[in-house]
């Protein structure tokens, strides 16, 4: 099984708007489940613990392999979500890894 783990800076994450974002990200990413094949489980929700190390919110979807990644990637719903999500994030980091 393949983990792809994603994490976001959120620009001001704990004003109302910053809480908006990451509630539109959470739906959106949690909207792809039943709609890409390739996904066997995703979960997704906001840090609830907050300092200088930690990321506003994080995403772990598991995969079969690295061709099920591939799939989700290019899937045209989880383009149109990945484009929302760079287009509000400051930043973001990722790791694939094997379990």
């Amino acid at each position: 099984m393949l983990k792809h783990v994603v994490a976001w800076k959120i620009a001001d994450a704990a004003s109302p708007e910053g809480q908006k974002t990451i509630a539109s990200i959470v739906a959106g990413l949690e909207s792809l489940v039943g709609v890409v094949p390739s996904i066997r489980a995703l979960s997704v929700g906001p840090s609830v613990v907050t300092g200088p190390n930690h990321w506003d919110l994080g995403l772990v979807v598991d995969f079969d392999d690295e061709a099920g990644l591939e799939a989700y990637q290019v899937h045209p719903e989880h383009q149109k979500v990945a484009a929302h999500i760079r287009s509000v994030v400051s930043e973001q980091a990722a790791v694939d890894f094997l379990v």
